[in-house]
């Protein structure tokens, strides 16, 4: 997909958050442009989730700036930042066990009032994950982990976001499962939507994204183009068994 070369939709400005007295990110630059897909890589503790929880308010930063369309997130709340087109789908998947599929899914949705709209996209999300369709009124917390995430993901897709943040997604599904996520990832990305995905899966998110920054210790590493990176000593030793 060319990605046109426009003002960037995000941007991360010398990013440091703390959790109390441990140092999550260390001042990191980062940029995602309109309908780019951006992969955040590295290890266990490298930032990566701190990321994600900076730009949707759930976390402070310490130091730095976040910037949507070239204003600065940090006065607002995370209900300001759904409003403003950013989804957050976080690890874990974190559905909720005892509703249906269909009412995760509507609660996606909880701030929206276009109620036609609202049942198009329903609808989009099943034929997006098939086996949902199928389980509409079965109950969250009897699905599979690989449903349990897909459920996230349309639960985060029914906010209509311009840029889905996606947290290790892959996280726990078996091979299989893992092409079937990515491939669903790519299409909605040929689609158009702006996508920052963190994973541990480095192979996995270098073939479907636009870009990859990889972190380490809270501090930007590597960063490049997904083609590059894919060929890069440092990061083929690191992260891809090579």
């Amino acid at each position: 997909m060319t990605v046109p070369l426009t003002a960037p939709l995000l941007r991360l400005e010398g990013l440091a958050v703390r959790y109390g007295s441990v140092q999550a990110l260390a001042g990191i630059d980062l940029e995602v442009r309109q309908g780019e897909l951006v992969a955040l890589l590295g290890s266990n503790g490298a930032g990566k989730t701190a990321s994600l929880r900076a730009i949707s308010r759930l976390v402070n930063a310490s130091s730095g700036r976040i910037l949507w369309r070239g204003a600065d997130l940090a006065p607002l709340s995370t209900e300001r930042t759904v409003k403003l087109g950013i989804g957050h789908c976080p690890e874990g998947r974190r559905v909720l066990a005892r509703q249906s599929v269909a009412a995760n899914l509507k609660l996606g949705a909880w701030l929206r009032r276009d109620r036609a709209a609202i049942t198009a996209d329903l609808e989009r999300c099943y034929g997006l994950f098939p086996r949902l369709a199928e389980r509409r009124q079965q109950l969250a917390g009897s699905l599979s982990g690989g449903e349990q995430q897909m459920l996230a993901i349309a639960r985060a897709l029914m906010g209509r976001p311009t840029l889905l943040l996606l947290d290790e997604p892959s996280l726990g599904l078996a091979p299989k499962l893992v092409a079937e996520l990515m491939a669903t990832l790519a299409r909605l990305h040929r689609d158009g939507l702006t996508l920052l995905l963190v994973e541990q899966n480095a192979t996995a998110a270098l073939a479907i994204a636009d870009r990859a920054v990889v972190l380490e210790t809270g501090r930007v590493r590597l960063a490049g183009s997904a083609a590059e990176l894919r060929q890069d000593p440092e990061l083929q030793a690191l992260y891809l068994g090579e």
